[in-house]
C-alpha cells in the first residue's frame, strides 16, 4: 500500500496547489521545499519544509536541498528488516509519492542570448535525483503534470495493479531523466555525445517484414504539428512501412511547399502518392479536384496500394475522384494510406470501405498550413552497426532569384518556372540518383535510385513512355551535376524543354555549350549549394 507522505517538488507551480489539495483530501501528508512550500503555504495547504525533515536548510545557493539521506533513505527503502530498522533508527519517514518536474534546461539551452553559465544553472541535480530514487524504489514518481490526475484517480479506485501502474510512473520517469541528462552532455560536448529518446506512441503489427516483431512509431515529444504521432488515425492502424512513407511524403510535401513561399507564390493545392518510398505522383494546381483526377493518372499503375498526401480537407465528391476516376464500373482504387488534412465527410469509414478490407486514413490539420514553417530542421539519425550517423537535416529550397542560379540557352516561361520547383523539390527528397521530369504542374516520371545518372535519364523516357506519355517539352530537374554529355544529350533526344542540375563537374561547360546548341534551357546552381542526394 502506497505511503501517505508525499514530497512534492515542481519548477513550474501552476496546479501544484489542486494536486496537493486532493492528495491533503485523501490522508497524504506533504513535505516540500522553498519555492514550492511557499507556493501551497501560501494558498493554505498544509505543508511542511523539507527543511524541518533533515534539519538542514537549502545551502550554496538552492544547490543543494533534498540531496539528503533522510529524503532518499525514505524514497530507496524496501519492506525488509534491515531498512524498516535504519527508517526507525534515523527518524527517516518513509515517502510514498515523489511529484517533480525539473528545471528548464533544455529551453536554456535554445534560449536566445544563453550562455555557458546560464545553461549549466539550469541543470537540475536534485530534482533527477528524486526521480530515480523513487522510481528504483517502487514509489508513486510523477514527472510529468499530466499524471497527477491520473494519479487521483487511480488513489481513489483503491490502488489497483499497484505494481503495474507504478512501474510505468518509473520507466517515464527514468525515460524523461535520460533525455534531460542528453541534452545536457549534447550541450556541453558540443556534439561529441549525442542520442536520442523516446516512448512508444504507436505499436505497429511488425516492421518491413513479418517476422520483424517488436515495431512501432515512438516520439521523442519535440512539439512538432507535423510530428507522425500528430497524424491522427481515423480508419485502420498504419505499419512500419506506412510510417517511413509518410515521412516521406512530409519532405516532398514541405519543400514543394517551401519553394513556392520563398519564390513569393501561394502554396498550392498538392497531392503527391509514394510507393517503396518515391514518389509515382504528383500534382499542384488551384482547382482540388483537377489535382486528384491527374494525380490517379500520372501513374496508374504504380498509385495502386500507395500512399497518398494531400494538403487539403477531402469531401465525399473529392474522395469518389481518388477511388473511382478512370476505373471501371463498381471498382476501387486500392489507395494502401490516405493523409490529408480534414475529412468533410458524414462516414469516412463507409467511404473508405473495400471488399475484404479498408484503406488506413489518418488527418493531420496542420497540412493546411504548409509553407516554409514547415521543413524539418531537426538533426537526422541513423543506425548503423555498433552505432549512427547523424547530420543536418535537408532544409535547402530552391530560390530562382538566387544570384548563383545560372542560365543558358533560352528562357524558360513562367509555367515551366513553377515546374521548376516542383521537379526540383521531388528530385531533392528522392533516392539518389534521380532525374524527375514534370509537366503542367504534373510528374511525368520520377527516374530514382540509379547506379549512373544517364541511366536515370534513360529510366524517365522509359517510365513516361510506359504511362502513355513521353518527356517531350517537360521540365526536368536532376539531384546533381551531369558529370557528361551523355545525360542531358538524352534528354534532349526526348525533347526535354528544361534542365535544372547543380554545377560543379569538370565538364560543366560542355554540358552548357550541348544545351546552348540543342536550344534546352539549362539552369544550375553550385552543388555545394544545392545538391539534392537523399537518403542514401
Amino acid at each position: 500500500m502506497v505511503a501517505k507522505v508525499a514530497l512534492l517538488s515542481v519548477f513550474f507551480k501552476a496546479g501544484i496547489v489542486e494536486f496537493a489539495t486532493g492528495l491533503v483530501e485523501r490522508g497524504f501528508v506533504i513535505y516540500s521545499s522553498t519555492g514550492t512550500f511557499k507556493a501551497l503555504k501560501d494558498a493554505g495547504v498544509p505543508v511542511t519544509d523539507i527543511a524541518e525533515v533533515t534539519g538542514m536548510p537549502s545551502i550554496l545557493g538552492h544547490r543543494v536541498v533534498t540531496l539528503h539521506p533522510k529524503v532518499h533513505g525514505g524514497l530507496l527503502s524496501l519492506e525488509i528488516e534491515e531498512h524498516l530498522r535504519d527508517l526507525e533508527q534515523y527518524g527517516i519517514p518513509k515517502i510514498g509519492l515523489v511529484c517533480v518536474d525539473l528545471y528548464p534546461h533544455e529551453q536554456e539551452i535554445a534560449r536566445e542570448g544563453a550562455t555557458f553559465a546560464s545553461v549549466i544553472e539550469k541543470i537540475d541535480i536534485g530534482g533527477p535525483t528524486l526521480l530515480s530514487s523513487g522510481a528504483k524504489g517502487g514509489r508513486v514518481v510523477i514527472c510529468q503534470p499530466a499524471d497527477r490526475q491520473r494519479v487521483l484517480d487511480w488513489l481513489d479506485a483503491g490502488c489497483p495493479n499497484e505494481f503495474q501502474f507504478c512501474n510505468a510512473l518509473a520507466f517515464k520517469a527514468d525515460g524523461v531523466v535520460s533525455r534531460y541528462r542528453l541534452a545536457s552532455a549534447r550541450y556541453r560536448s558540443q556534439g561529441e555525445w549525442d542520442g536520442f529518446v523516446g516512448h512508444l506512441v504507436r505499436a505497429c503489427l511488425y516492421g518491413e517484414n513479418p517476422w520483424m516483431t517488436p515495431a512501432g512509431l515512438y516520439s521523442t515529444d519535440t512539439g512538432d504539428p507535423f510530428a507522425l504521432e500528430r497524424f491522427e488515425p481515423l480508419i485502420g492502424s498504419p505499419s512500419l512501412v506506412n510510417y517511413t512513407d509518410l515521412d516521406r511524403l512530409l519532405q516532398i510535401l514541405t519543400h514543394i511547399a517551401a519553394a513556392y513561399e520563398l519564390n513569393g507564390l501561394l502554396v498550392p493545392f498538392m497531392a503527391v502518392a509514394v510507393k517503396h518510398g518515391n514518389p509515382c505522383a504528383a500534382v499542384v494546381g488551384h482547382d482540388p479536384a483537377r489535382v486528384l483526377r491527374e494525380l490517379v493518372t500520372c501513374d496508374s499503375q504504380s498509385i495502386m496500394g500507395g500512399v497518398v498526401m494531400i494538403n487539403f480537407p477531402l469531401t465525399e465528391a473529392l474522395a469518389d475522384i481518388l477511388l473511382t476516376h478512370e476505373m471501371p464500373e463498381g471498382k476501387k482504387r486500392l489507395i494502401d494510406t490516405l493523409a490529408a488534412s480534414g475529412f468533410v465527410m458524414s462516414d469516412v469509414a463507409e467511404v473508405f470501405r473495400r471488399k475484404h478490407d479498408k484503406c488506413r486514413v489518418l488527418q493531420n490539420q496542420a497540412l493546411a498550413c504548409l509553407g516554409l514553417n514547415a521543413i524539418d530542421s531537426a538533426t537526422r539519425f541513423r543506425y548503423v552497426r555498433g552505432g549512427f550517423l547523424k547530420q543536418p537535416n535537408y532544409t535547402y529550397v530552391l530560390d530562382l532569384r538566387d544570384v548563383n542560379l545560372q542560365r543558358f540557352g533560352p528562357s524558360p516561361s513562367l509555367g515551366q518556372l513553377l515546374d521548376v520547383l516542383l521537379a526540383w523539390a521531388i528530385s531533392a527528397t528522392s533516392n539518389s540518383n534521380t532525374i524527375t521530369a514534370v509537366l503542367q504542374g504534373r510528374l511525368i516520371a520520377d527516374a530514382v535510385g540509379q547506379q549512373s545518372r544517364v541511366r536515370a535519364c534513360k529510366l524517365a523516357a522509359m517510365i513516361a513512355a510506359d504511362t502513355g506519355r513521353s518527356l517531350k517539352g517537360t521540365v526536368v530537374a536532376s539531384d546533381s551535376f551531369f558529370p557528361f554529355t551523355d545525360g542531358p544529350e538524352k534528354l534532349a533526344q526526348e525533347g526535354v524543354a528544361v534542365i535544372f542540375a547543380t554545377s560543379g563537374s569538370i565538364n560543366d561547360k560542355a554540358v552548357q555549350d550541348f544545351c546552348v546548341q540543342r536550344g534546352v534551357s539549362l539552369l544550375q546552381i553550385p552543388d555545394k549549394i544545392a545538391r539534392g542526394f537523399y537518403m542514401h
